[in-house]
């Protein structure tokens, strides 16, 4: 008979001889070793229990496995830890406490299976909550629970706990038994095997999608139900990964549009803040409410910029009815933070009326120049009357964005345009008009140059008489000068008119020059330019200027 003392040398650690003791003892195929090894747990000594567990552990002896489980819960930390050093190991053990008549072993079992994490047992507790005599059926349901739960944090982590299959593979064997529990559904009525279910599948799952598309289905209450309520990531991923299904059941969409609790919502906004696909957008136009936007708007200001940014394109997207979603636009609008104050500014202009023209009007004053650009972008079409003044007044503004939004409305005033046009309009239209070109088209006075460059001497003369009109004379006045030696004595003379209306120095000694033309014409035009200088009747530049824009602004 083995004898198996204390080490001579302390009480934690064992001699070799003990060792070879305890590896003989976890080899032999005679039962007897099991009665010693069982007696050993209960030694004086840490060394002989920890080595006792160890060969234990190694054998595969249903007695001292479900000894090991009845002293689990008086084990210290050491202990546990050894035994999840051998995963699996106690699998067979643990299906049989789960099934068995005793509460007590049950209750431990289960607790062992969450510790080790033994997904294997699934089927086990499915069974045992199939049952409904079964003494551990609502222990089954928690613990199932919490391995589903253990599981789906291996999932989202991407690596095991421990070793074992991958996480993909455990998962497909816990769908496996699952989803056939799930086609008994209407024997068992059990919510938590259809809530393991659901946190566990894809949108794929042919079960789940006979299900959903299918509202006598025993289980679509049920199913249903839990995709309503769950705040578990895995559920609410799955129920908001089906509007990328290109054939997205309707039950499903339902759901979307029903759920306000706060962690879906802000799971729905972090999805439509990204890039969103085809499918989704089709899916999107099939949504005709979102009921977490009828609670006021309370929500909407408890969001930050990003999101509230994103409940904007969320109902652009959605065919929530525009009367419906209106508030949520002005609301955001008057009062967002900035990101969704843009966003806003942006939509209102699908929105069509008196009301949303107010709307626009009053928000015109926002601090933020992208807002601005956005209203602005939206008053000629609006029909707001005095839109033509306000994108004047724009045009002035200290911010690109908005300028280049008031040129874009008013991109009718383009210098191509007034230049095709000019011929036919009179003199009050030239000016006001003109006026409003040089503003709106930055290239207007480089294309006016040119113009003065053209080889048609028609072309010249128009050229003169738009810059005139367009009170554009001081910044030309260099090329005007240069057609007072132009080979075209009309041009010249049209120049030394002109001339005589830019009260410069530079302007007063051309005309003189031109008083020597070798045309009579010519040398006319600059005397008369030069006396009207002389008599103080030549208006400056400035009320030139200012006439024009009054012009225009009328």
């Amino acid at each position: 008979m083995v004898c198996l003392r204390g080490p001579e040398r302390g009480l934690g650690g064992v001699s070799q001889g003990l060792k070879t003791t305890f590896q003989y003892l976890a080899r032999t195929e005679n039962e007897a070793a099991v009665r010693l090894l069982l007696h050993a747990l209960d030694s004086p000594y840490p060394g002989i229990r920890e080595a006792a567990l160890r060969a234990i552990l190694t054998r595969r002896s249903p007695a001292g496995h479900r000894e090991v489980l009845r002293r689990l819960d008086t084990m210290d930390e050491r202990w546990r830890q050894i035994i999840g050093e051998f995963p699996g190991r106690m699998l067979p053990t643990l299906r049989e406490a789960v099934s068995s008549g005793d509460a007590r072993l049950c209750a431990t079992a289960c607790r062992a299976a969450v510790w080790y994490r033994e997904y294997d047992l699934i089927p086990a507790l499915i069974n045992a909550l199939e049952n409904p005599v079964g003494p551990g059926s609502d222990l089954a349901g928690r613990t199932l629970a919490e391995l589903v739960d253990a599981l789906c944090g291996e999932l989202a982590a991407g690596q095991p706990g421990r070793a074992r299959p991958d996480p993909q593979t455990m998962r497909q064997r816990a769908i496996d038994s699952l989803e056939s529990s799930v086609k008994r559904y209407l024997k068992h009525r059990r919510r938590e095997i259809v809530e393991a279910f659901v946190r566990l599948v894809g949108r794929d799952n042919v079960t789940l999608r006979q299900i959903l598309e299918d509202p006598h289905h025993a289980a679509f209450v049920a199913v249903v139900d839990v995709l309503s309520k769950s705040e578990q990531g895995s559920v609410i991923w799955l129920l908001l990964s089906f509007l990328d299904d290109p054939h997205a059941p309707s039950a499903a969409l339902s759901v979307i549009s029903k759920r306000g609790d706060a962690r879906f919502v802000q799971a729905l906004l972090r999805k439509a803040s990204r890039e969103t696909s085809e499918s989704a957008a089709q899916n999107l136009k099939r949504i005709e409410s979102l009921t977490w936007l009828k609670g006021g708007d309370q929500l909407l200001e408890q969001l930050d910029e990003t999101s509230q940014q994103a409940v904007v394109r969320l109902l652009m997207a959605s065919s929530v009815p525009k009367a419906q979603s209106f508030g949520t636009i002005r609301h955001l609008l008057l009062g967002g933070k900035l990101a969704g104050r843009r966003a806003a500014a942006e939509a209102l202009g699908a929105f069509p009326g008196a009301e949303a023209n107010d709307l626009a009007l009053h928000a015109l004053d926002d601090e933020d120049p992208q807002v601005q650009a956005h209203l602005g972008g939206q008053l000629r079409r609006r029909g707001i009357p005095g839109a033509l003044l306000l994108l004047v007044q724009m045009l002035d503004s200290p911010h690109a964005v908005v300028r280049t939004a008031a040129r874009d409305s008013l991109d009718e005033f383009s210098f191509r345009r007034f230049l095709g046009a000019f011929d036919m309009l009179d003199d009050e239209v030239r000016r006001s008009t003109g006026a409003l070109v040089r503003k709106v088209d930055p290239h207007t006075i480089p294309l006016l140059k040119a113009e003065m460059e053209s080889k048609v001497c028609r072309r010249r003369l128009r050229a003169l008489a738009m810059a005139d009109a367009m009170g554009a004379l001081a910044e030309l006045e260099g090329a005007i000068v240069g057609l007072l030696e132009d080979e075209d004595h009309l041009v010249r003379a049209e120049a030394a008119t002109v001339l005589g209306r830019c009260p410069s120095a530079t302007a007063r000694q051309a005309l003189h020059a031109a008083l020597t033309d070798r045309s009579q014409t010519v040398r006319e035009a600059a005397r008369r330019s030069l006396e009207a200088q002389a008599a103080g009747t030549v208006e400056p530049k400035a009320l030139l200027d200012s006439r024009g824009q009054g012009g225009a602004s009328a």
